[in-house]
């Protein structure tokens, strides 16, 4: 059976004006070949659709039927056309966002999702929580199509920008005689017991502070290691020890812990977007990496 589009529209045209003439004029084409169609139509589909005098057309009671179907194919493919371009264009569709546990606490981002919601309420935003290094397969396999997380190396086919540079923090209980300082050096925590990140959770934060630390020779005495910095937050409002975190945690108050900045100018935390340096980007990423590259400080 080769029936076509052109066909169902034809077929409608002169179902709805039940004169051969006024169908053609309707359609701008002229009677001859529109007569043609349909009796193509009718030889394709092995009905008649039409009862014919010299002073009438009528449908026959299949051609009623087939006038129902076909108004709901031409429906269903104008429906499924437009669904097509409004994802095209990035009105609908699917958004799948790879972020850290820091994202939410940093107003670029969540104030570019606010904004990427307001502007395009039909794309539906898949947001997966996971730390720096378990984003980077699923960015490499195509199954995430943007990451939000802390620097580090990537592999050759993955790219990114750097959405901003915040302050490191030290983490005390509100007793500890650290507590009331404007700021410190981080020599003052060399000899202080640490809350840290379980080195094989795979948080870029364990490896970037470790580093910091380091370039200042100091080895951590560390008595506690967790997997998330939300527990490192309760720890050190526990008493149970010091930590070092972005300042954009802060917005997790607890009203325990104190915030002491550092003084090192390089106790800092980069945040990137990254993205696929071998896909084309759909109008979904477009659309949410030029809101979060507009803010971004870098």
């Amino acid at each position: 059976m080769n029936v076509e589009l052109r066909h169902l529209r034809y077929f409608i045209a002169v179902a709805e004006e039940l004169h051969f003439g006024r169908a053609a004029q309707r359609l701008n084409i002229s009677q001859p070949p529109l007569s043609q169609q349909i009796l193509q139509l009718e030889h394709e589909i092995g009905a008649q659709l039409f009862t014919r005098t010299n002073r009438s057309v009528q449908l026959t009671p299949a051609g009623q039927l087939f006038l129902q179907d076909a108004r709901a194919i031409l429906l269903q493919v104008e429906q499924a056309a437009g669904r097509a371009a409004r994802v095209h264009s990035g009105q609908e569709g699917e958004l799948r966002i790879g972020f850290t546990s820091s994202a939410p606490f940093t107003g670029l981002v969540s104030d570019a999702l606010y904004q990427f919601r307001q502007r395009w309420p039909e794309v539906h935003i898949q947001m997966q929580e996971n730390n720096t290094r378990q984003q980077l397969a699923p960015l490499h396999e195509g199954r995430l199509d943007l990451g939000v997380m802390r620097n580090t190396p990537l592999p050759s086919d993955l790219q990114h920008r750097v959405l901003l540079r915040e302050p490191l923090c030290a983490l005390v209980h509100w007793a500890h005689p650290l507590a009331d300082a404007e700021s410190i050096s981080i020599q003052a925590l060399a000899n202080e017991p640490f809350v840290f990140f379980d080195p094989q959770g795979g948080t870029a934060l364990y490896s970037e502070t470790l580093a910091l630390l380091h370039r200042y020779q100091i080895k951590p005495f560390i008595t506690q290691e967790v997997g998330e910095a939300m527990t490192i937050l309760g720890l050190v409002a526990t008493g149970l020890g010091v930590s070092i975190l972005p300042a954009s945690f802060r917005r997790a108050r607890l009203a325990d812990v104190v915030w002491v900045p550092l003084q090192e100018s390089d106790a800092i935390s980069e945040v990137w977007l990254v993205w696929s340096a071998v896909r084309e980007p759909s109008a979904q990423m477009r659309n949410m990496m030029q809101l979060m590259l507009r803010s971004a400080e870098i």
